[in-house]
């Protein structure tokens, strides 16, 4: 009881209830009762000072409880107040007026204070540059003004019509740095829209109306020129583009033909509603580059419509299947050339069936990617059935084997071979078949022949004395000696076309020693541009990394001249620098183009105006087209 006595007797004990989160926010930011009900007092001491010089204190009666309330008075409200009520209304406006004007001068010196700070800051500076010295404080006042301006979210006027709005991060900014509202901003979106100046045209895309991803495209494609479109060639791409308004091609020469199919593959318009246009009974040459959008009834179509056909190409062509192939066993006509590109679907007893009816009259057969259906057995029937073939290509086969290969020796007539095999082969089947017919060929292309070795270079030089082809790639046995042994001393005209790409030593552990010499070196590239540089138009040698810088300049010296190429590969060539560049582009005065891909010490060469550089990775892109007088 004690205790609790004097508790009661001493001072209060600071006991306080929980607080709101309004209450806490209005702590932390210094705002309290008495500062609200002190600006709420000055606004209403303001509001009768605006509208009148007069004080009006008959206006501002209050009810007595509420007079005792302010003044902290007592009960009883009789006519002896009355001084007392005016003596405190004056007493409250004067402390009303004097926290307006504190407030004013609070608020002009934090802005005064302020617009010292912005005076020292650097976007202050980077805008004084454009303007006048005398305009540093409307300058300041200016950016005062930016950083004061309403957040989204918050309500302003509309400087133009005054109306309150809802301030957006769209919202725009008026004439005079102040916000606007949604309507008044379209407005002036308008006006500024129609003050604006008209842009000018931009004048026509050169190159015929392509830009430069398809001029990069046609690179890669082989078939970009320097310079204009012939009229022809754009009739053409206009025809192209067009495809859907054409009924008939009519009386079109072959090669125009040929182009249009060419540029509708490419562009996968090829489909059974255009392949109509092709199919003319006149027609002895149907070519097709893209077969993929047709069916098994549409390559029937082909042979319905085209009675006197002799020469077919078809390449994607899925749908090619056996019912198909049984079909065109079936059908009188003589054909002479097959080129059938993707068709796994056709089995090996519907291609014995195929050379059985029409292998009499062929005389080119290309095959490719048909995997597993056309193999030895096939091969080994070519002679007996197809005894005219003069051409014959297998490409990307893995039934295909050595034993296949030797009885490809059996065709006497054969003058261009191309084979492309899956399974490893070994040296001794190509070098049988070139013993037997190689003393006719004209064209011989074997590639990815790994373990292949010289012992074929021997034979080719032996036997072989009318090829003006010659592909031999990704031999990894044939050395630098043989390749100078083919070339030196043969009797074989000079080559028009000759690809040796990645014949080159391989080891990863010590991938530029080169002890023994494997590969096209320097001995084997100086003996072939000495036997076929003369009428050498394509010449392929990428990969080919172990032919020393020397090398390159001594055959392309300023006394050298290769006039008939045209096409030269020297990729992935360590050694070629910018001036063995300079020295090709003089000596090949013909030259169209060069690829330089992965020859980094190429950076800053001068291409003669009409030719074209590929492979130099720098800003103008990875082509570089000759301005160069």
């Amino acid at each position: 009881m004690s205790n609790f006595n004097t508790n009661q007797g001493g001072a209060a004990r600071s006991i306080r209830g929980p607080q709101s989160a309004l209450t806490d926010f209005l702590a932390s930011q210094n705002i309290s009762a008495a500062r609200i009900r002190a600006d709420a007092a000055a606004r209403r001491a303001a509001a009768p000072a605006n509208s009148s010089d007069t004080p009006a204190t008959g206006q501002s009666q209050q009810g007595p409880d509420n007079n005792d309330d302010d003044n902290g008075g007592g009960g009883g409200g009789g006519d002896g107040d009355g001084d007392d009520d005016d003596g405190n209304d004056a007493l409250s406006r004067r402390l009303a007026a004097a926290e307006v004007r504190r407030v004013k001068d609070r608020k002009r010196k934090k802005q005064e204070e302020a617009i010292a700070k912005i005076k020292k800051s650097r976007a202050f500076k980077k805008r004084r540059r454009g303007h006048d010295s005398d305009s540093d404080d409307d300058l300041a006042l200016a950016l005062f003004n930016e950083k004061m301006a309403p957040l989204p979210g918050q309500m302003s006027n509309c400087e133009i019509c005054g109306k309150r709005f809802t301030v957006t991060p769209y919202s725009r900014a008026g004439p005079e740095g102040g916000l606007v509202c949604s309507p008044c901003g379209q407005k002036l979106a308008k006006e500024e829209d129609a003050n604006k100046k008209p842009k000018k045209k931009r004048g026509p895309i050169p190159k015929g109306g392509v830009g430069r991803r398809k001029i990069q495209s046609r690179i890669l494609d082989g078939t970009y020129d320097v310079g204009a479109k012939p009229l022809m060639t754009l009739c053409i791409e206009t025809l192209a583009n067009n495809i859907d308004l054409a009924d008939d091609l009519g009386d079109l020469p072959s090669p125009i033909i040929d182009r249009i199919a060419r540029l509708l593959s490419k562009s996968r318009l090829l489909d059974p509603r255009t392949l109509d246009l092709f199919l003319q009974p006149h027609h002895e040459v149907i070519n097709i580059y893209d077969a993929a959008k047709l069916s098994s009834d549409d390559f029937i179509k082909i042979f319905q419509r085209v009675p006197q056909l002799k020469k077919l190409k078809l390449r994607n062509a899925i749908q090619f299947t056996d019912r198909v192939m049984q079909y065109l066993t079936t059908r009188n006509m003589t054909l002479e050339s097959v080129y059938i590109h993707g068709a796994n679907l056709l089995g090996e007893d519907m291609w014995t069936e195929f050379l059985k009816q029409k292998g009499l009259h062929l005389k080119g057969l290309q095959i490719y990617y048909t995997d597993r259906h056309f193999g030895d057995k096939a091969v080994d029937l070519l002679s007996a059935l197809s005894p005219n073939l003069l051409r014959l290509k297998i490409c990307h086969n893995q039934q295909l084997s050595d034993e296949g290969i030797e009885c490809i020796a059996k065709l006497d007539k054969l003058e261009h071979l191309s084979l492309q095999c899956i399974k490893k082969t070994t040296t001794d089947s190509y070098v049988h078949v070139i013993d037997k017919i190689g003393q006719q060929l004209q064209t011989f292309s074997i590639k990815k022949v790994s373990d292949v070795d010289d012992r074929l270079l021997d034979a080719i030089h032996e036997n072989c004395t009318n090829l003006s082809k010659l592909r031999i790639t990704e031999s990894e046995f044939m050395t630098d000696a043989g390749f100078a042994r083919l070339f030196r001393g043969w009797k074989n005209k000079p080559l028009s076309f000759l690809d040796l790409q990645k014949c080159r030593y391989v080891d990863a552990s010590r991938p530029r020693t080169n002890e023994h010499m494997v590969g096209l070196c320097s001995q084997g590239f100086e003996a072939l541009m000495q036997h076929s540089g003369a009428g050498l138009q394509y010449l392929n040698i990428h990969a080919c990394r172990h032919i020393p810088r020397e090398t390159f300049e001594k055959v392309f010296a300023s006394n050298k001249t290769y006039a008939q190429l045209r096409y030269l590969e020297v990729s992935f060539c360590e050694e070629v620098n910018d001036f063995v560049v300079g020295s090709i582009f003089r000596s090949c005065p013909n030259l169209k183009e060069v690829n330089v891909f992965g020859c980094m010490k190429v950076k800053d060469v001068r291409v003669p105006r009409g030719k074209i550089l590929v492979g130099v990775p720098n800003a103008v892109g990875m082509r570089i087209e000759g301005v160069d007088e």
